[in-house]
């Protein structure tokens, strides 16, 4: 996952996690039921991950993804853009389909994201290649330290995770706040992504500097939803109009014939995970199998995930004796030898889940299309595939159905026979005995987890455009400029107002800069007893609206038995105003609020871009 030309093989490391006697191999569970209870742990696993309240991103910014809580061997415990848009997605998916309880957390990220936009870092500032930079401190500081930069597929990913967040808000009548906050943020990475979309990149394992398969898809994703958002606003984005076709020509360049050069540079195969990865991040439900979108079902994007599962069959000791068309665990590339070069979580659920969303295609298409290219894939599932289409109505297409179903089936086994009896899920399991490796609770493996399990139940995105792909007569690799500003408003309270703030301060005593936001922390005094939780909950959706399950829980990391304070830090939009109040829950789940009246607070500007609030129960 990350940049590793400086880091030394760790295999052996001690990182608490459970030894291969601790692995549950549930050869007799039935997959459904651990799916089902593997989704709870993976939703609260992406929850404990992110700031301020999660219970594992203590010293986190509200809204900021955390990696993963390990800090040693290795240490991810830094906020990515690429992996905070993708998990952000993941929740707007979740919550477009039902679970409100997440907008709050949403809408933090979205200002947390409009701050970073601003903050200057070794790639530049926000118009000047900064918002390529891929990581950060969790407070939303620089980090300044060496790294494989620029990756470029951050600003489109994070685009497309507000475009979703946008679309939801329109449709329920909230087109100021898209209006006023997003697309401020959005308008910045499209005009990213049409300025440098045609020069090299690290990919998305942070490792080769080159052209990469998964950021040009991605990037193409982004311009066409991007453009399509600006119209349903009233607005324009010229130069998205005028890449997006160039864009699309140069994704078609990767394709070798039988799969995805996922990197043009860096001297290995080509063949890896990320292009399985790619498949399902441009999935488009209202598609048909398009290969020039490389769509789930498409013949090429099939090809591409047999030749890519494939090449992990021989290599990794826990594949071998499994046969064809049975799924196996799935690593990012065959040269890898990141901690020996091991199977992940996430890829192995992404391959998957490009089974699910090819089934979810066929279906609504209603037949299944086996070309020259495709036919090894579908003769690994069904001896008797052969060239052709066949309708829904046939006994081909039920058979090839079904056989696909079970195929995907088989690789999400494969990761319940890995994880561990408490469904925590780390980056990499060993390809030997499936132990757990490397960063614990990563929180792109849950997220992966959340879009496998949802594409298996057909809760499927929303279309972002796919079918309207058009490659020009003509291709060109020239790039456009477009505009680019702070985005100053998160004021989700009225979106119509700007976000007023004060200045911060130069040296001489004046201020500079307008901080959009002030991170505000509450500190409580309030003995507890071991299983009691110290939450706020206030008048505004980053407090719940008053809902005790959206709470925002404290931290005791600063708590004695002398000195018992319960601590959390917070992101408002300057003059932001609202009641509050805290309340404790047992293990039980049972409520205790503190007695009347509500407290209240109006966010003052200051050229620190901090407060502290010191409160004792009552």
């Amino acid at each position: 996952m990350r940049f590793l030309s400086t880091l030394p093989l760790l295999l052996g490391a001690a990182f608490a996690l459970p030894s291969p006697e601790d692995i549950q191999e549930r050869a007799t569970g039935s997959l459904s039921s651990w799916l089902s209870s593997e989704n709870t742990v993976a939703l609260q696993g992406v929850l404990n991950n992110i700031g301020a309240g999660g219970s594992k991103a203590s010293g986190a910014s509200a809204g900021v993804v955390v990696a993963s809580p390990s800090k040693s061997n290795p240490d991810y415990f830094y906020t990515w853009t690429r992996d905070s848009a993708l998990v952000f997605k993941a929740l707007v998916d979740q919550l477009i389909a039902g679970n409100k309880s997440l907008e709050p957390l949403i809408q933090q990220y979205i200002s947390a994201q409009a701050n970073l936009q601003t903050v200057n870092n070794p790639s530049g500032g926000l118009c000047s290649g900064g918002l390529a930079e891929p990581k950060f401190e969790v407070n939303l500081t620089p980090f300044t330290g060496a790294w494989g930069r620029p990756q470029r597929d951050g600003p489109a990913l994070r685009a497309t995770a507000m475009i979703a967040y946008s679309r939801y808000l329109i449709a329920n009548g909230n087109t100021s706040a898209v209006n006023n906050i997003i697309w401020p943020i959005v308008q910045n990475d499209l005009s990213y992504v049409t300025q440098y979309w045609n020069q090299t990149t690290f990919d998305l394992w942070e490792e080769i500097n080159s052209s990469s398969f998964f950021t040009t898809a991605v990037q193409y994703r982004a311009l066409v939803e991007g453009n399509s958002l600006a119209t349903q606003l009233g607005k324009s984005c010229p130069n998205c109009v005028s890449q997006t076709p160039q864009v699309l020509c140069f994704l078609q360049s990767y394709w070798t014939g039988s799969y995805a050069l996922s990197n043009t540079g860096g001297g290995r195969s080509g063949k890896d995970a990320n292009s399985i990865l790619t498949s399902i991040h441009v999935f488009d439900p209202a598609a048909s199998c398009d290969s020039t979108t490389f769509q789930p079902c498409s013949d090429k994007a099939l090809a591409n995930h047999k030749v890519v599962t494939d090449s992990f069959r021989s290599i990794y000791s826990i594949n071998q004796g499994i046969a064809q068309g049975s799924g196996v665990a799935v690593g990012r590339y065959p040269e890898d030898s990141y901690y020996n070069g091991n199977p992940w979580y996430l890829n192995t659920f992404a391959a998957a889940e490009q089974l699910y969303d090819a089934v979810y295609q066929w279906k609504k298409i209603g037949s299944i299309s086996i070309t020259s290219i495709s036919l090894p894939f579908f003769k690994d599932v069904y001896s008797s595939a052969a060239v052709g289409t066949y309708a829904s109505s046939t006994t081909t297409f039920t058979s090839i159905i079904n056989a696909v179903q079970v195929y995907a089936d088989s690789y999400m086994s494969i990761a319940q026979k890995y994880t561990p009896s408490n469904g925590a899920l780390s980056e990499q399991y060993n390809r030997a005995d499936g132990t757990p490796l490397s960063a614990a609770d990563l929180t792109w493996s849950y997220a992966a987890f959340l879009t496998a399990y949802n594409a298996r139940a057909n809760v499927v995105p929303a279309s972002w455009g796919a079918s309207s792909a058009k490659l020009p007569n003509s291709c060109s690799s020239g790039s456009a400029t477009g505009p680019c500003s702070a985005a100053t408003n998160t004021n989700w309270g009225n979106p119509g107002t700007p976000t007023t703030s004060n200045p911060t301060t130069t040296t001489g005593g004046s201020c500079k800069t307008t901080p959009t936001s002030i991170a505000v922390t509450f500190n409580e005094q309030k003995t507890t007893s071991y299983g009691e939780n110290i939450y706020i909950v206030g008048s505004i959706p980053a407090l719940g609206n008053w809902n005790t399950a959206n709470a925002v829980a404290l931290s005791a990391s600063k708590y004695t038995a002398s000195n018992p304070v319960w601590s959390v830090t917070i992101n408002f939009a300057t003059g932001t105003s609202f009641e509050y109040k805290y309340i404790k829950k047992a293990q039980d789940g049972s409520v205790t609020w503190e007695s009347d009246p509500n407290r209240s607070y109006t966010v003052a500007g200051n050229c620190a871009g901090t407060a502290t609030e010191n409160d004792s129960w009552r």
